[in-house]
């Protein structure tokens, strides 16, 4: 069992030999690449190490015991803890989302439901920047589109992390789960006769990509610019700075407004574009790929109603995973973990049947 292990521990002595070289951190994106597949490797290695002193401490175990009752005792301990340590390590060798360690563009759009759907987007918008100030991460909006109440029509942040993120730690390994169309069922502020309303809002998660990912030919686009609207300063209204992008081979659309120049709001909207060019190349290779692939990646699917946040009840369900809990309000003050942890158990549970 876990005979390829040995060659990634080939692999990871190298890495240490060849980090430890000081000519490798001339070239810092070549050190950058080594450092994070070191940190991918590091895990695997340690936990089968463990695995195989466990199974040594078996073997000693069962010996000493037929002599010491004690030792005979340890035996059970001993296999339950090898137990756990082939699952983790199973778990571990499950092939990784290659976008995991990437940061993200994320996207909340107001649905169903008029200004109250507008309101419940700035309520996911803020659960998301409390969330990313808790773990550590850098946030930017980058356009917003301001309804008359307060709450957001579109809103664009990109989340960022601060440094390496540990595996399975990333921005985009997190945020992920988050795809979808997201209900809310409260008493609107707009109610006056105190009946509960349901409404929904819609969440779009990009890995942001690279100029270097995603090959953009100048001629494929149109950019319209215009006068911007809504709330702002005093260029506000005034000048063309807003810009709009469209792909014209995908027909996807991209506007920005929020910078006060031109030449701001167009590289805002290229990195969204970029984004959603990368997602959509993604989208078309797990399109493309086994059944055991597309299984893989069901809880991730962004077309699902994935999540409802009850507000008399205090309650948030994600359908997905069948979780439940009635703290809404910690959650909507960015108190995430739980959620997301039961959306990463279960994807992980999903490709370990899948890998067996």
């Amino acid at each position: 069992m876990f005979e390829a292990v040995e060659e990634l521990i080939g692999e990871h002595a190298d890495l240490e030999k060849r980090l430890a070289d000081p000519a490798v951190h001339a070239d810092q994106a070549e050190a950058r690449k080594l450092n994070k597949r070191y940190a991918e490797l590091t895990p695997i290695v340690s936990t089968y190490r463990e695995w195989k002193q466990a199974g040594d401490d078996i073997e000693t175990a069962r010996e000493l015991g037929q002599d010491d009752p004690e030792f005979a005792a340890e035996v059970k301990h001993l296999e339950h803890h090898r137990e756990q340590l082939t699952d983790r390590l199973r778990l571990l060798l499950v092939p990784r989302d290659p976008s995991d360690d990437k940061d993200v563009i994320l996207e909340v759009k107001a649905g169903e439901g008029g200004e109250e759907s507008a309101l419940f987007a700035g309520d996911l918008l803020r659960m998301y920047l409390r969330y990313a100030e808790r773990v550590g991460w850098k946030t930017e909006i980058l356009d917003s589109n301001e309804s008359d109440l307060g709450g957001y029509k579109d809103v664009q942040v990109a989340v960022k992390a601060r440094g390496n993120a540990e595996p399975g730690q990333g921005v985009w390994a997190r945020l992920k789960y988050e795809g979808g169309v997201h209900r809310v069922q409260r008493v609107p502020a707009t109610e006056s006769q105190g009946r509960i309303h349901t409404s929904a809002a819609g969440v779009l998660v990009t890995p942001e990509a690279e100029e270097v990912e995603v090959e953009i030919n100048a001629n494929d686009l149109r950019i319209d610019v215009y006068r911007s609207s809504g709330p702002g300063g005093q260029s506000v209204n005034t000048t063309d700075s807003a810009v709009r992008i469209t792909h014209l081979p995908t027909g996807i659309v991209v506007s920005c407004q929020n910078e006060k120049s031109q030449l701001q709001n167009k590289e805002q909207a290229m990195r969204i574009l970029r984004s959603r060019l990368l997602a959509a190349a993604q989208e078309e290779a797990e399109r493309e790929a086994s059944d055991a692939r597309r299984s893989q990646v069901r809880t991730v699917d962004r077309s699902e109603r994935i999540r409802t946040y009850n507000f008399p009840e205090n309650r948030i369900s994600d359908h997905r995973v069948g979780f439940k809990a009635y703290n809404l309000d910690q959650v909507l003050d960015g108190d995430l973990d739980a959620v997301i942890q039961a959306c990463v158990d279960a994807d992980a549970a999903a490709k370990l049947a899948a890998a067996q």
